[in-house]
């Protein structure tokens, strides 16, 4: 699908704020409101809009700790592993990666004692580096289609 400079406008609105109407859209990108909804429905079809979601601040919700943990599969263990991840709450985000580490996770957990016991968790699949995370420099950066 062609990114013209409307349906790149239209993706800076939705990215900014995905609740707003298409009648608002329109006004800031100069369509009407039945047009956006055309464009956005096209995205969505051509798989450029994956969903729309709610950013849950984790620290309200109770957990007061936020890491980025690798993982170092062992000889047999990734396959078990990418099946097991999709069932741990902890995981926010998980990637397979290349390099010395097969996987990169983002997990939020209520203590210390939560870590370690997750930790212990994913240890019969691989060695672990743990990271915990400090401040968010950058959150849900907007997507330039190229």
């Amino acid at each position: 699908m062609k990114h013209d400079p409307l349906n790149r406008k239209i993706l800076k609105c939705l990215q900014t704020n995905a609740r707003q109407s298409n009648a608002e859209i329109g006004r800031q990108v100069g369509l009407t409101s039945p047009a956006v909804n055309e464009r956005i429905k096209k995205m969505e079809d051509a798989g450029i809009i994956k969903g729309y979601f709610a950013n849950i601040n984790p620290f309200e919700c109770g957990y007061q700790l936020n890491a980025i943990i690798t993982l170092r599969a062992f000889m047999g263990k990734l396959k078990p592993f990418l099946s097991h991840v999709k069932t741990y709450d902890e995981v926010l985000n998980c990637y397979r990666i290349t390099g010395n580490e097969n996987i990169v996770m983002e997990v939020v957990l209520k203590n210390q004692k939560h870590l370690e016991s997750f930790i212990d968790q994913l240890i019969v699949y691989g060695e672990t580096k743990t990271q915990i995370v400090l401040s968010q420099v950058v959150e849900n950066n907007e997507v330039k289609p190229v």
